[in-house]
């Protein structure tokens, strides 16, 4: 996802290499699926979209703490929602096919207007950006939800988490919406929808776990108001 010893060193390289692996398989994959839908190259928009996530991807992983990067590759035992990941694969395939589908060879809904979707690449930059800011203050953004107590697990308030307790969960809502949107294809846009309800309970479930089982959770929901929207939520 060249074999490494077992020396703390080649561990290290281990869970360097295997997530900027993962990141370049992910991208080849979303290339594969757009293009292969659409049947053509030809669309400045869809090469637009995966070059920015590919570089969203490699500085998330080169600017995470080595540890968070261990953790990401191979979380540690417990804690619950553990399959979230595996979850959202078929929303955010099914965007992909849908949106080569339309734009490509069909034209079901592919009238999104140029200038939308120059603001939705725009605003996708932005939204990676806040993801990889939440991903470098906190050391703990796992991708299963427990404490992790033989890192020191504490509460993070740095950062974005002065604003909204969650603000990786935030971007992702907004860049799955705007990188649609950036695509072409309304009908792909809308699986924003069920995509931003599955982060949403993702949260809520979070925030019960937390405030049960991490110290000084609880304060810091009463300091910083907002789960992911100032003003909202």
């Amino acid at each position: 996802m060249a074999a490494f010893s077992l020396s703390p060193c080649g561990r290290g390289n281990t869970h360097t290499v295997k997530p900027l692996l993962g990141a370049l398989i992910f991208v080849v994959l979303a290339a594969a699926i757009l293009f292969g839908s659409a049947g053509r190259v030809d669309l400045p928009f869809f090469w637009a979209v995966v070059t920015i996530a590919g570089v969203h991807m490699l500085v998330s992983v080169l600017v995470m703490d080595p540890a968070l990067r261990r953790e990401r590759v191979a979380p540690g035992a417990g804690g619950v929602s553990r399959a979230f990941r595996l979850m959202m694969i078929p929303i955010i395939v099914g965007s992909w096919v849908i949106a080569g589908l339309d734009v490509g060879r069909f034209h079901w809904s592919d009238t999104v207007p140029t200038w939308a979707r120059a603001v939705g690449l725009v605003v996708m930059v932005l939204s990676m950006a806040l993801a990889t800011w939440a991903v470098r203050v906190n050391r703990f953004f796992s991708p299963v939800i427990r404490v992790q107590s033989e890192r020191g697990h504490h509460v993070v308030t740095a950062g974005p988490y002065r604003f909204v307790r969650h603000p990786g969960y935030a971007a992702t809502m907004l860049v799955f919406l705007f990188a649609t949107l950036a695509l072409g294809s309304w009908i792909a846009t809308a699986l924003a929808v069920p995509y931003a309800a599955m982060v949403v309970r993702r949260t809520v479930v979070e925030e019960r776990f937390l405030r049960e089982n991490l110290p000084g959770y609880t304060d810091y929901t009463a300091t910083t108001r907002w789960r992911l929207l100032p003003g909202v939520w």
